[in-house]
């Protein structure tokens, strides 16, 4: 007997004949376009504080509406098993099947979509694994922290069908769109400059000495945890501190670089840097790590056919000192573009005294109100507008098959920008992506690690 769902693809597809491809999307990934009583059921790959605070409340409050459902929960760490069981209970009112590893989730045949929330150097590698299964995803960032992880990755995804929500949420910002509109237009004027910064005062960012003490090996499944990385043996900071350990993060560009970077991206259309130099180093908080505490990176973006165009970012970011808070700047010759006040103001523009002595006519900005909506601030790692706004365009596009605000596309780009820094960081040269072959070049070489 033709289930429900069936009915509803054969009846949809019938109707609308040969108009598919006017929408944007092949028959395959039309055919899978739900019924409004069809429910979604999400598994969850790593019950991370991330998702805990974050992106389990941003579900949560579309989920009703949109009848998604979380039906399993896949995390290799036995305690974060039972913690992820207990919490989905008491915030959802309902019990997931718990998973030891994404190979037992897969094996189930109730699981439509994951959302992913692992470790940094993990996301790539397990979005491969959601694509090969078929199973749509929210996909936390960094994309990748490494070229032959992203490039796996977004092969998987372009020969499947699946949706992919990058986690970059400026990109469901009514403020953030607003912005590319604005600069998009031509209104702003070209690009000459992009100012970033993302600065807190945190001993403790990403340090959890109760848990490293506690957990034992045999807790979890270390030589899973590692993928594809060097083996080496166990250790608890490497495993749940693994923001301050290169090759498991980049540190500070996967997770704040990677979403400031995708805006440049966004609002000028180009895919990514030609080139980046960057210096820093672990200047106070002397506990192990491999990863700098303060990081200055400056981005050459422009057309690869013509030097002579383009603009400069300078990216900023310091563990120690928390002055200037987090910053994007974008400057014009007529002004500049706050998207921490979400103004557009004249302010540096050429003033007409000075235009009209060169001869120039002066192009100063008008003032202007972008919407207020703002991203999470650097030390907040837990709901936020964004966030919601941002889940809820991925629910509605695992139901509608179109295209999500932060496709696959947008992770790879970031991806690209953030390996060029670490690369540039790590090797003292400077870092150029090779587009044929798909690799970031540290001078002549490859990076790999």
């Amino acid at each position: 007997m033709e289930s429900r769902r069936d009915f509803i693809k054969k009846s949809t597809l019938s109707a609308i004949g040969l108009t598919i491809g006017g929408l944007g999307m092949s028959a395959k990934s039309y055919s899978k376009i739900l019924g409004a009583n069809d429910r979604v059921r999400v598994g969850i790959v790593g019950f991370s504080n991330r998702f805990k605070h974050s992106l389990l409340p941003a579900f949560n409050s579309h989920a009703k509406a949109l009848d998604f459902e979380f039906v399993a929960l896949s995390d290799i760490w036995d305690r974060r098993r039972k913690e992820g069981a207990a919490y989905i209970r008491e915030k959802t009112g309902g019990d997931v099947a718990l998973c030891r590893n994404n190979d037992e989730l897969y094996d189930r045949a109730d699981i439509d979509a994951v959302i992913i929330s692992t470790a940094d150097f993990q996301h790539a590698f397990h979005l491969t694994e959601a694509a090969k299964a078929g199973k749509d995803a929210y996909c936390e960032k960094p994309f990748a922290e490494t070229m032959d992880d992203a490039n796996r990755a977004l092969d998987a995804v372009k020969a499947s069908d699946i949706i992919v929500q990058i986690g970059s949420q400026r990109r469901s910002g009514g403020n953030y769109h607003a912005a590319n509109d604005y600069i998009r237009s031509g209104r702003f004027g070209d690009i000459v400059m992009v100012e970033m910064c993302w600065n807190v005062n945190q001993p403790g960012r990403w340090r959890l000495p109760a848990l490293t003490s506690s957990i034992r090996e045999s807790d979890t499944d270390w030589k899973r945890f590692l993928i594809n990385r060097p083996f080496e043996a166990w250790d608890p900071r490497k495993y749940l501190e693994y923001r301050l350990f290169w090759p498991y993060s980049s540190g500070i560009p996967g997770q704040w670089m990677s979403h400031q970077i995708d805006t440049v991206h966004w609002f000028s259309g180009l895919a990514y840097p030609r080139g980046v130099t960057a210096n820093g180093g672990i200047y106070l908080w002397k506990d192990g790590r491999t990863n700098a505490d303060t990081l200055t990176a400056v981005f050459d973006y422009g057309p690869l056919d013509r030097k002579e165009d383009g603009f400069q970012v300078v990216y900023s970011s310091r563990f120690s000192n928390s002055a200037g808070d987090t910053k994007e700047l974008y400057y014009s010759n007529g002004g500049m573009l706050d998207l921490d006040k979400n103004r557009v103001t004249p302010t540096g523009g050429l003033q007409n005294d000075a235009a009209k002595a060169m001869g120039l006519k002066a192009n100063l900005l008008e003032e202007y109100k972008l919407p207020d909506v703002q991203a999470a601030s650097g030390a907040n790692t837990g709901g936020d507008f964004l966030t919601d706004a941002h889940m809820r365009n991925w629910m509605d596009c695992v139901r509608s098959r179109q295209t999500p605000n932060a496709p696959v596309e947008a992770g790879y780009n970031h991806a690209v920008a953030c390996i060029m820094a670490n690369a540039a960081y790590r090797t003292g040269t400077r870092a150029t992506f090779d587009p044929k072959a798909r690799q970031v070049m540290a001078g002549q070489n490859v990076f790999k690690y």
